[in-house]
Order: C-alpha cells, then structure tokens, then sequence
C-alpha cells in the first residue's frame, strides 16, 4: 500500500513527463510555424524571335519591278541599230537592267556574275562592258563614252566574265542599281554565224547585310 509520499512522488514524477511532453510538443510547433511562415515568389522574363527578310527584284525598263528568282530570268530590251534588223560585225546594242531591295527587305550588296555557257555559238563573237547609270534614261550610245565603269567588269570582257565589285543595296528599296549592258560584235566574225542566235545568261547573285 502505497505512502502519501510515495504518491506525492509519483504524481510529480507524472507531471514531469507531461511538461516534458508538452516542451517537446512546443518545439515541433515552432518548427512547423516556421516552414508555413516561408514565402515564395519568382520572376520570368522571356523574348520573342522574328528573323527579318531579304529579297531583291528586277527590272527591264528601270520602273516595273518584279521578280525573276531563276534562269533565264528577265528578257532584256536591246535597242539595236536603226539601220539594221539584227547585228553585224561592229555592232553596239545597250540594255538596261535595274534592281532594288523590296520592302520590308534588309539592306545587302549585289554583285554581277556571268553563266559559264555564254561563249557557246554566237556568244563567242560577242563581248559586253557594264556600267551603271543614275538615271534608267541614261544608258544610251550617247552617254556611254560619259559613263565611268564602277563594276569592276573590264571592258570588252568575254560573256562569261562577271564583275569583281559588288554594288551596295539599300534597305526597303532605299535605292536601285541601274545596270547598263554594251554589247559589241566582234568585226572579224565569221559568215556562219549569220542567222544564228545566242541566250546568254547573267545573275545579280545579292547577299544580306547586318
């Protein structure tokens, strides 16, 4: 049979255990605050990409622009001699041919090249020279002898030799190159090239600039 001090022990022993309990419970409680009370926040940035556009077109009179995007491309318009129908040795015909960046276009450089099967058949008699002009009514047997070469295209080059320089080209159109063509057939060509006919092919091959 239990003593009044041994259940006076036991019931301090018991309250121990309960503040002990309950100092634990406590400290759980304060860790819990703790994670609940952490705010959360972020931000986000993001960008959006639009490659931009390049894109040339050409013209034969120096005013109807439109695309010729491959081979043969555009016909050019050559004002042949008043006194005859078609060349002969010594003749000079001229040809204009413009281009210009679209808009919207990114600005670029253009540069003449020549197709390697110019010289077959009657392009064999033939050499060409090209200038540009400012004006697309300036490229006439008048003003050729006026006109400085600015192509980097030697004169009386054969039809399958292109231009070394390049020609700048605005953005959105800001201006136009206007290619004049000479082309000359050689005196001493032969009498069975008569009737015969010749395409020949030139690129205006133009590259992006930043």
């Amino acid at each position: 049979m239990n003593t009044r001090r041994q259940l006076r022990d036991a019931r301090r022993l018991r309250s121990r255990r309960i503040r002990a309990l309950l100092a634990g419970g406590l400290v759980l409680g304060v860790g819990a605050a703790a994670t609940l009370a952490a705010w959360n926040d972020s931000e986000f940035g993001s960008g959006s990409f639009t490659a931009g556009t390049f894109n040339i077109v050409g013209a034969t009179d120096g005013a109807t622009f439109s695309q010729h995007p491959t081979s043969p491309g555009a016909t050019l318009s050559f004002a042949l001699p008043t006194t005859a129908g078609a060349m002969t040795p010594g003749d000079k015909v001229y040809a204009l041919f413009s281009v210009k960046t679209v808009t919207p276009s990114m600005a670029g450089t253009v540069q003449l090249k020549a197709a390697s099967g110019n010289a077959s058949g009657l392009g064999a008699q033939l050499t060409y020279t090209v200038k540009t002009v400012s004006t697309t009514n300036g490229c006439t047997a008048a003003n050729w002898a006026s006109i400085p070469v600015t192509t980097g295209l030697p004169s009386g080059a054969a039809l399958t030799v292109g231009a070394t320089s390049t020609q700048v080209l605005n953005k959105d159109g800001g201006n136009q190159i206007n290619y004049c063509f000479e082309f000359v057939m050689n005196v001493g060509a032969p009498t069975t090239v008569q009737g015969t006919s010749q395409t020949a092919t030139w690129e205006l091959a133009a590259t992006s600039t930043p």
